[in-house]
């Protein structure tokens, strides 16, 4: 009869069958009978009785394979903690090394470097792996952000936008500006190998503007208009703003040129009972949730087939944007996203 290789199990099956040999062994049976049962051979089933005699229960379990938790590793535990904040807290050219992201190679020639150890991009793809770190696509911050003022905005000034606007009964209203153009198709298409699909539209190309406000509470209000956002323009949506909400807005926005013009200062201030607007800090468009409907606006249009005119361009834009107003959870769920969920 072929014996089973105790190797060829797995962890647990091996301690069952140990823990079968001793009950077998308990109960009267001879070594060569309890070979027979098991599929072990004698000599298997004499060295289990002997490892049970001599240490007990405890003896029938496989000792613990491999190294110990950090042991024979090529960077110490406080190496390997000040790399780890290096990658998590800066970029690669803030600590002048010739890269965009933190690749493999990147963290490998950061060690190099810093600690004059040569590891292997596999060793170094383990090595990231155990910090808990997974390649993802990285969010884009403006080289000209002033982290100090962004963590200023978190920490001072809209916690107390927030409460000045409880207070009063205000309603808060995250405001963005975005375009359209009717050539703009994004997305993959499937086709045979080797032949790139082809999107069909017109040589002549149309397009529109959209300002929009959202709120954590799932309002969403929009206007579509041509060219460039002036003072009119801003105005006009502001009024409209104040006249549907019926109550006192706090508009947020970016500091766009025309956010600061004179006209749109002016009507503010013959319009501070109605409406105050506030601004993020610069270069800090991350930090606006509305952008998360401007990415949903521009995903649900461009999906579609490519428009032909300017009105379908429009009736596609205003479509989308009616059916999102229709929907709060989902204008709810554009602050969701980890850099915005500070203003849910």
């Amino acid at each position: 009869m072929d014996t089973t290789d105790m190797r060829s199990l797995t962890r647990e099956a091996r301690h069952e069958r140990r823990v079968q040999v001793i009950r077998l062994r308990k109960a009267g049976q001879t070594y060569e009978q309890i070979a027979e049962q098991t599929g072990l051979s004698r000599t298997g089933v004499f060295n289990i009785c002997s490892r049970h005699a001599a240490g007990g229960a405890p003896a029938l379990k496989d000792a613990v394979g491999g190294r110990r938790t950090g042991e024979k590793r090529l960077l110490t535990a406080p190496q390997e903690n000040t790399m780890r904040k290096f990658i998590q807290d800066k970029t690669p050219d803030q600590l002048k090394l010739p890269y965009a992201l933190w690749t493999r190679a990147a963290v490998a020639q950061l060690i190099h470097e810093r600690l004059g150890v040569k590891l292997a991009v596999r060793t170094i793809g383990k090595y990231l792996a155990r910090w808990g770190f997974t390649p993802q696509k990285p969010m884009r911050k403006a080289y000209e952000q002033s982290p100090a003022a962004v963590k200023k905005w978190l920490e001072e000034d809209y916690p107390v936008i927030a409460a000045q606007a409880k207070s009063e009964g205000a309603e808060i209203h995250w405001g963005d500006e975005t375009g359209l153009r009717s050539d703009d198709v994004r997305g993959r298409s499937y086709a045979p190998q080797g032949q790139t699909p082809v999107v069909r539209v017109n040589n002549k190309r149309h397009g529109l503007s959209v300002i929009s406000t959202v709120t954590n509470k799932g309002v969403m209000r929009w206007k579509i208009f041509d060219g460039a956002l002036n003072a009119d323009i801003l105005i006009d949506f502001m009024k409209r703003l104040v006249r549907d909400a019926g109550r006192k807005i706090y508009l947020i926005l970016d500091n766009l040129k025309v956010h600061h013009s004179k006209p749109v200062k002016a009507w503010l201030a013959q319009n501070a009972d109605y409406i105050a607007v506030f601004y993020l800090p610069s270069y800090s468009p991350e930090l606006n949730p509305n952008e998360m409907a401007n990415a949903d606006l521009k995903q649900g249009v461009t999906k579609r087939a490519p428009a032909r005119t300017k009105l379908q361009l429009v009736k596609a834009t205003a479509g989308h944007l009616r059916s999102v107003q229709r929907q709060p959870e989902r204008i709810k769920s554009y602050f969701e996203h980890e850099p915005v969920r500070y203003a849910a």
